[in-house]
């Protein structure tokens, strides 16, 4: 009996190994067009995409595989000049009317103003949770690095490794949290000229139209989601699931700093501040710390 269980815990060691392996092929060989291929493009070495939108059509892209926990990277440069009306979103989501989500979203705007950052995170369907940043930099002008950090603790968005948003797990006080179903990678550009830059006020200026988003060096060190028993595979604590090691489970003396310097200075929006929107009956996450 011994023996079998040994033999158990090392194919289950193996198979936490395996299924937690990083994904560090490039883009060609991770992802795929699921609308507007027919006027975007990936380049050189399979490691560059630009994304396009013009009067017939947007485009966008999405990961083969699908994943529960660990960190989702991309270099984006975001559209130039007048994006007023655009919206490049780069997310993870599951499927279904019970999806998780979470979300990064980039809101063009007019030619010499700041695009707006727009952070949301769903749980078994259930969003409402914006918060929006601007950038302390020019996102047109070169590739940026935006970072999802998603374990069994929190979920971190990161912007150049700078920390942005915290959303921590408090699952065991009836809070849902996102750690029961496989999220894909997707990314798009759109028309969301009826909402995103001032309400929808502002429209795209087709004139300056095609609009293009580039993006590099996709990378998912992430565990594989491969059904239900992932659920327990990815969040086991090992040296395989590196993202449920101690030092990922709060955020560092330094980066709380850094995350409280964006929220002062850079944050426009907060759900959990806007007390008229919910009519005073606040989601109960905002009552509790998030770093």
């Amino acid at each position: 009996m011994a023996g079998y269980r040994a033999l158990f815990m090392a194919v289950f060691v193996f198979a936490v190994a395996f299924q937690s392996s990083m994904v560090n092929a490039n883009i060609a060989k991770s992802m795929y067009f699921n609308w507007g291929a027919q006027h975007s493009s990936i380049l050189g070495n399979g490691d560059d995409l630009r994304l396009v939108l013009d009067q017939t059509s947007g485009s966008g892209i999405q990961s083969k595989r699908a994943f529960l926990f660990g960190s989702i990277e991309m270099l984006i440069k975001l559209v130039p000049g007048n994006s007023a009306g655009t919206v490049t979103a780069y997310y993870l989501s599951s499927t279904g009317t019970k999806h998780d989500e979470i979300d990064f979203e980039f809101l063009g705007n007019s030619t010499g103003e700041p695009y707006t950052v727009h952070t949301n995170i769903y749980t078994q369907g259930q969003g409402n949770r914006e918060q929006q940043f601007k950038l302390w930099f020019d996102p047109t002008a070169n590739y940026h690095n935006y970072t999802i950090h998603w374990n069994p603790t929190e979920v971190v968005w990161y912007v150049d490794s700078v920390p942005i948003r915290v959303f921590r797990n408090y699952e065991s006080e009836g809070i849902a949290y996102p750690n029961k179903q496989g999220m894909r990678v997707y990314s798009s550009l759109w028309n969301a000229d009826n909402w995103a830059t001032r309400g929808g006020l502002v429209k795209i200026d087709w004139t300056v139209s095609p609009f293009v988003a580039n993006y590099r060096r996709f990378r998912a060190r992430a565990c594989k989601w491969d059904g239900p028993v992932s659920i327990v595979q990815c969040a086991i604590s090992s040296r395989a699931n590196w993202w449920t090691s101690p030092v990922y489970k709060q955020l560092s003396f330094s980066q709380q700093g850094q995350l409280k310097w964006v929220r002062n200075n850079y944050m426009i929006y907060n759900y959990c501040t806007d007390f008229k929107r919910f009519n005073g009956q606040m989601p109960p996450e905002c009552s509790k710390p998030q770093y």
